[in-house]
């Protein structure tokens, strides 16, 4: 059995639980299917484990760290249903959309309804004002790291401000930035709040905060270079996707572009702007990838990343199921 395996088996029925309470309260019944839609989509409820495993590693409990478990998988939908109303997404999961099955505006409606289910949450915390303060820092760094993706994208936004805005060069470290921000945040907030919702102990949290943060460059790292060269079938994206919707916030991508001499650069770049793109362009850009080597160079820095959040585990007692999670979220292959 592996580790995500047997923490499904040991908290997972409590957290889908906890999820459905705290959307359903004060939900109308005509408004129900469209609110729980998201959850029922799926997922491995990733962070939410971790905010429980990390709680029990440090005093033995979880069950005062389920408001903050409920609290991040709560987040973590919110973010996605406005991500495909963003992106115009019509498939997540491998089932329509919110936006897709209920509309735009339904969407925007029920990711408010969504926000507010994570304030009910966090009263429930046992810190609600550290809590609330702590939600609004992680929902702004979100917001901000998706706002920096956009901006990284060489081409198909019409919206005033991004075309405005559109940033003229993106390098290595402004990719860090991003993906920091917009997926290692909330990594991090899951491991934190399982230690405050558990403990007085600063120094643990920030450790923990670290292991986390560190843990979801090296995961997004990863699914970058997946999104180019990983198995459809396993890993159950669009191959190439990143390359399509003209991005250079993919780590691969940033990593050639910051290697390339000039003419195979500018090549790239070009690619990365045609709007109607077809596979053999995307084929080129990969066939451009592979000159630069970014695809090895992207693994050798995830695993730098890989080796500090090790470095800030050590700091936190008990933590061999932690380090399971770890190696299973880095080491997947879908």
């Amino acid at each position: 059995m592996d580790v995500l395996t047997a923490l499904h088996a040991k908290y997972g029925q409590e957290i889908e639980k906890a999820l459905e309470r705290y959307l359903a309260i004060d939900l109308a019944d005509d408004f129900r299917e469209a609110v729980l839609y998201q959850l029922k989509t799926g997922g491995k409820r990733l962070r939410p484990l971790l905010t429980l495993a990390t709680a029990e590693a440090v005093s033995g409990r979880w069950e005062p760290a389920l408001p903050a478990a409920a609290i991040v998988e709560l987040i973590h939908n919110y973010s996605l249903i406005y991500d495909d109303i963003i992106d115009r997404g019509d498939v997540r999961r491998g089932m329509p959309t919110v936006r897709k099955a209920f509309g735009d505006n339904a969407a925007i409606l029920i990711g408010i309804w969504y926000r507010e289910a994570i304030e009910e949450a966090a009263l429930e915390t046992p810190k609600p004002l550290i809590f609330a303060r702590e939600v609004a820092k992680v929902i702004k760094a979100i917001d901000e790291g998706e706002r920096l993706d956009i901006l990284f994208e060489c081409a198909g936004r019409s919206d005033p401000y991004f075309a405005k805005a559109r940033w003229r060069d993106v390098t290595l470290d402004d990719y860090v930035k991003m993906v920091s921000l917009k997926t290692g945040v909330l990594i991090a907030a899951a491991a934190k709040w399982g230690v405050l919702s558990v403990s007085d102990d600063d120094a643990l949290a920030e450790a923990a905060w670290n292991f986390g943060l560190n843990a979801g460059i090296a995961f997004q790292i990863i699914d970058d270079v997946l999104d180019i060269y990983g198995d459809p079938k396993k890993f159950g994206k669009e191959i190439g996707k990143d390359i399509k919707e003209h991005k250079r916030g993919n780590a691969v991508v940033a990593i050639a572009l910051s290697k390339l001499p000039p003419h195979k650069r500018e090549r790239l770049l070009s690619i990365l702007r045609i709007d109607n793109m077809r596979d053999t362009e995307v084929e080129e850009a990969v066939e451009i990838l592979d000159e630069a080597e970014a695809k090895e160079e992207a693994l050798r820095l995830a695993d730098r990343y890989r080796e500090e959040a090790e470095r800030h585990l050590a700091k936190i007692p008990n933590n061999k199921t932690l380090r399971d999670l770890l190696n299973f979220i880095l080491e997947r292959q879908y």
